[in-house]
């Protein structure tokens, strides 16, 4: 029996809600990718171009400290990632979770929380910044939690 995980980024609960609903209706382990410094909603601020988030999106290289590290990353077989997207793209913490645990050999799957982005972008910048990764594929979740297109997009 494969065993999985859903890993999330949340700011401001909307990711959170999401990866709970999931990970019940998948019977897997969650496990919450924390900012080691909280988020406020000046920080959040779009599109403001002095606010942290921006200035952290900007620098393609910045990774913020987490308050956590998840310590069996080997356990699974797959991985859900789950983050809002910003700027376009996945938050710089996400980079900090994938490149502190081993996702080689494991299935990914990214989902996003966005009023209108797709993840496209999104899950192709995550492909192209870690080759050796599994992505299987990406999807935009929002408003209504669908227990069956869940189930149905990781078989």
């Amino acid at each position: 029996m494969e065993k999985i995980l859903v890993s999330y980024f949340s700011a401001t609960g909307s990711t959170k809600r999401l990866a709970e609903n999931i990970a019940d209706v998948l019977n897997a382990d969650i496990f919450e990718i924390e900012p080691e410094v909280k988020y406020t909603k000046e920080d959040l601020k779009w599109p403001d171009k002095s606010n942290r988030s921006f200035m952290e999106m900007k620098d393609k290289n910045f990774r913020p400290l987490v308050s956590k590290k998840l310590t069996n990353s080997e356990e699974y077989d797959k991985v859900l990632l789950g983050f809002p997207i910003w700027y376009y793209t996945a938050p710089t913490i996400v980079n900090t979770f994938i490149e502190e645990n081993d996702l080689t050999g494991k299935d990914v799957y990214v989902f996003a929380t966005s009023g209108a982005t797709p993840v496209d972008k999104s899950f192709k910048d995550l492909k192209k910044s870690y080759p050796n990764i599994n992505f299987i594929s990406g999807k935009r979740l929002n408003g209504t939690f669908n227990k069956n297109e869940i189930i149905n997009w990781i078989k």
